[in-house]
């Protein structure tokens, strides 16, 4: 089953409000200067750009993503502050040398060739420039989706292999930092960053699997009603439900960063 990323409000239901929480902290963690141009490959519906607009005074920022509708939705977000376009992460439509930052989020461990990747941020970052990225921990401490596909797998066997626990086995530290210098990039290292996913109740949990955006979404969109069912009413059982219904998990991303 092929994941879907199409829709940007979708996605922004569903993974927004953490990618915005984890964007903030990678850009601070980057501490970098102002009046730059920044490059953010696989931009999604924005969220790492809006940070960097927010928080750091870029001169100038390019978003970039495969989807027409995310690059749509990220327009809208970021209006006039960013320069939106279609283009390929592992063929980016710039010259080189041509950015001082080039970063992407949550996008690295679902690209092909994630060499490729890092190579052309590498390509398109001017000497001295920093190339960073991050990704989910979905290994070891993605609470919010490994109680979802632990559930799943153990409903639907079959299901095993689209557990992203499972589909990225690799989405850590040691992985990112020997990518990194694998390309040929300097002074990598790497940090994790974490963030407590605080849901209002079980409805507020269940409704962004509803989105059809991303892969344990659009596994949802897949099933029979009474397979839905079924699956939503054993979840909410499993769920750690604090007393006043909300339910507190907890996400960490790592990141990695290097010079060009």
């Amino acid at each position: 089953m092929q994941d879907s990323w199409q829709s940007g409000d979708s996605y922004e239901y569903y993974m927004g409000r953490w990618s915005k929480l984890i964007a903030e902290q990678f850009v601070d963690w980057l501490s970098p200067r102002p009046g730059i141009q920044w490059l953010d490959v696989g931009c999604g519906s924005g969220a790492l750009s809006e940070a960097a607009i927010d928080r750091h005074d870029p001169a100038a920022v390019i978003a970039i993503d495969q989807s027409e509708g995310f690059v749509r939705t990220a327009q809208q977000r970021l209006g006039n502050k960013a320069n939106c376009k279609v283009g390929n992460a592992m063929s980016l439509p710039l010259d080189d040398a041509s950015v001082n930052i080039a970063v992407s989020g949550l996008v690295l461990n679902f690209i092909p060739e994630p060499e490729k990747a890092l190579a052309e941020m590498k390509r398109v970052t001017s000497m001295n420039g920093t190339v960073a990225v991050y990704i989910w921990d979905y290994a070891e401490k993605m609470e919010f989706l490994n109680h979802f596909w632990d559930v799943v797998v153990e409903l639907d066997p079959g299901a095993s292999a689209l557990h992203e626990g499972h589909r990225f086995p690799d989405s850590n530290a040691e992985q990112l930092v020997d990518t990194f210098n694998h390309v040929g990039l300097l002074e990598v290292e790497a940090a994790p960053l974490e963030i407590a996913t605080h849901f209002n109740d079980f409805d507020d949990y269940w409704k962004p699997f509803l989105g059809g955006q991303g892969p344990a979404p659009t596994y949802v969109s897949k099933l029979e009603d009474s397979e839905k069912t079924h699956l939503r009413e054993t979840l909410k059982q499993r769920l750690p439900v604090e007393q006043d219904g909300s339910i507190v998990l907890y996400a960490r991303a790592w990141a990695a960063k290097g010079r060009v």
